[in-house]
């Protein structure tokens, strides 16, 4: 899962540390020749008996030798154990790094957010020579990443244990992103947390829709609620949460017609099902593989009818990410579920951490950065 992404997020760490080690060496280098007492004026030698006495050599002019003075500051950190990046250390791996993330479907004021996470906490900065520079980046990537994907970030599971039941959740997105099998995926992660489910079908347009959710329906156990085609899918829904009410059901689930955001009848069906259901939430469904259009399509759905999160799809096939780590920051609402898989268990709760530490190339049993520091 994202590996193209993952790959390049390492090209631009070993890219630092290649820019910041020759000036760091250089830097070694001199601390070593520098005179034990460097702070200290040189004593003035006495001249030879019968040769003419010398003048000291002027000392440079304040504006000469900027670079030297440059060197010499590293120096003294290298003397006390320490190392500094500099900006220069990471103009041309930043370029590299803004390309890579456009290239995986970064959104661009996304990718330009990450950039100036990472300026803010690497440049400037007096870092132990303990922790490589290799760390150093990797910790500042991590907290610059986290910083992006992690806007809006809730607890899901706590959301519906502290809610009034019967909970409603409304599914929108486009045709043929797998709503209607994140529905049944959800029903199946939500009873095995102990919390019941009914499926309602507002997608009364499709033909075939009915049988597609009852499939699901009768595989789970579950009870469905459905019209006839054609039908009001507020008046569906409507008929999901007066069932659950009546059966103390605690979760309602309901589906609705696959829609753009220029479909101004499909648009107005779901401005409908908000005001006569009032819904807890609204997820919007998507592909991973679809990128940067589902980071517009979250986008443009957000402000047609707010949404409360977002579930991406086909996440196992998706080598970028750039849904992954852009929907959150372009839409302020968060990335809810991943989905992994064809099987019911194939959903994967959001964790930014997890997330980032992947991209970073730690699996799950592995030390992050944190923990490899300690």
């Amino acid at each position: 899962m994202f590996d193209g992404l993952k790959d390049k997020l390492n090209s631009f760490k070993e890219n630092v540390e290649e820019e910041a080690e020759p000036a760091e060496e250089a830097a070694d280098a001199d601390a070593e020749t520098e005179p034990a007492d460097a702070d200290q004026p040189a004593e003035r030698e006495e001249p030879v008996e019968g040769e003419p006495e010398t003048e000291p050599e002027p000392e440079a002019d304040a504006d000469d030798g900027g670079s030297d003075r440059g060197l010499m500051e590293r120096a003294k950190l290298a003397a006390t154990g320490k190392e500094v990046i500099e900006e220069d250390d990471l103009e041309g791996p930043l370029e590299e790094l803004e390309l890579a993330l456009l290239s995986s479907d970064v959104e661009m004021s996304v990718a330009q957010e990450i950039l100036r996470g990472i300026r803010e906490n690497l440049i400037g900065e007096t870092r132990s020579k303990v922790k490589t520079t290799g760390l150093v980046v990797e910790e500042a990537l991590r907290d610059a990443l986290i910083d992006v994907i992690s806007v809006g970030q809730f607890d899901f599971e706590q959301r519906i244990a502290e809610a009034d039941k019967p909970v409603s959740i409304i599914f929108t997105g486009v045709n043929g992103v797998g709503k209607t099998t994140t529905i049944a995926k959800l029903s199946q992660w939500l009873d095995e947390r102990g919390y019941s489910t009914v499926l309602a079908n507002g997608d009364t347009y499709r033909a075939g829709a009915n049988e597609q959710l009852q499939q699901h329906a009768d595989a789970l156990d579950e009870r469905l609620i459905s019209h006839e085609q054609g039908s009001d899918p507020a008046a569906v829904i409507y008929d999901a949460v007066e069932y659950a009410e009546a059966n103390d059901v605690d979760v309602v689930l309901g589906d609705t017609a696959g829609r753009l955001h220029t479909s101004n009848d499909l648009m107005d069906q779901l401005e409908k099902i908000d005001r006569v259901i009032e819904p807890d939430m609204t997820i919007f469904v998507d592909e991973a593989v679809a990128g940067q259009d589902a980071v517009n399509r979250a986008r443009e759905f957000d402000d047609a009818a707010a949404i409360d999160g977002a579930v991406l799809t086909k996440a196992d096939a998706d080598p970028q990410g750039g849904a992954a780590i852009s929907i959150a920051q372009v839409t302020g609402k968060p990335i809810l579920f991943l989905g992994t898989g064809q099987d019911y268990d194939d959903l994967e709760p959001f964790d930014p951490e997890v997330i980032v530490d992947r991209l970073l190339g730690h699996d799950e049993e592995e030390p992050g950065p944190d923990e490899a520091a300690a």
